[in-house]
């Protein structure tokens, strides 16, 4: 997937990473490097501030400017101050079976690394930080709150696919937990159809959220990179399949294009962010995604 450097950030192998033991520590790393790439950028989270100070844009309000900067630069400031919204972040990660798969790195352990990552993002903010796991069922449920980051990460540490998963009856569990707006974040391969995707995801944004979704995908799955025949297994149902690659790349390319396409094109439809999330993406640039998003979101 092509991306835009962006100045200042280090964009590190999310394999590199994964490797790491110590998930708090990835995650201020890969935070740490976006905060210093989008220093002097104009874009902001809708509820994160970074900087002490922006530049001035043309409808900024000129109660913020900081006069003393502009008395030694000649230049215009706002001041940014770090918002006390205290608002709901939660993370719902899927540790369905399927999550396992990878060759370089498993999908669920870049899924449980852009989890930390999003979570001390939000947590140096002081906002309430949960984190929801589940497969077919909820696994483990972390409530937001101000003092849940230890929590948040040492559940993460352990998460393990086991079972099958599937989006609709957990997150039908979880809708009555969301009733005070916040933002919820899905990380998910989401295996099922679109359609059958955002039905799972209505209960939660019909109170009020605002929904994020990172489809996390291992490169193999998008490109089908295999050349050997071979038997392929179902990594859920355990099923096989006798398959000559060279027969089936081309369509098999066509259908994962047409789920991924209809995925972007219903949540654009209902105003949810969704990104295509290969495992291959540096977690830097996956932030600085996420951001920007919601900052385009929130100044139109």
């Amino acid at each position: 997937m092509p991306y835009n450097p962006i100045p200042g950030a280090r964009f590190v192998d999310p394999a590199v990473l994964a490797r790491v033991a110590n998930l708090e520590l990835v995650a201020r790393s890969v935070v740490d490097g976006v905060i210093n790439g989008l220093h002097r950028s104009p874009y902001f989270g809708a509820s994160v501030d970074f900087a002490e100070h922006r530049g001035y844009v043309p409808g900024d309000d000129i109660r913020r400017v900081d006069w003393r900067v502009f008395a030694r630069t000649d230049r215009f400031f706002v001041k940014e101050f770090e918002a006390d919204s205290n608002s709901n972040f939660s993370v719902l990660l899927d540790v369905s079976k399927s999550m396992a798969y990878g060759a370089a790195l498993s999908k669920l352990d870049y899924a449980r690394t852009l989890a930390a990552c999003l979570t001390y993002l939000v947590h140096r903010q002081r906002d309430r930080v949960g984190l929801v796991t589940f497969d077919e069922d909820i696994v483990d449920h972390v409530p937001p709150s101000a003092k849940h980051f230890d929590v948040v990460l040492h559940t993460l540490d352990r998460v393990k696919a086991v079972r099958p998963g599937r989006l609709g009856p957990p997150l039908r569990k979880l809708a009555e937990h969301f009733g005070r707006r916040g933002i919820v974040v899905l990380i998910s391969d989401l295996y099922e159809d679109p359609d059958t995707v955002l039905e799972a995801i209505a209960p939660i944004r019909f109170r009020g959220n605002d929904v994020v979704i990172f489809h996390v995908l291992d490169p193999a799955e998008i490109d089908f990179t295999f050349t050997d025949p071979s038997a392929f297994e179902d990594v859920e149902t355990g099923d096989t399949l006798p398959i000559v690659p060279d027969r089936v790349a081309g369509e098999y390319r066509a259908l994962v294009k047409a789920h991924t396409d209809g995925l972007a094109h219903r949540c654009a439809a209902q105003r949810i962010d969704y990104t295509l999330t290969p495992t291959s993406l540096p977690l830097d640039f996956a932030l600085f995604t996420f951001l920007s998003a919601r900052e385009r979101r929130a100044r139109s």
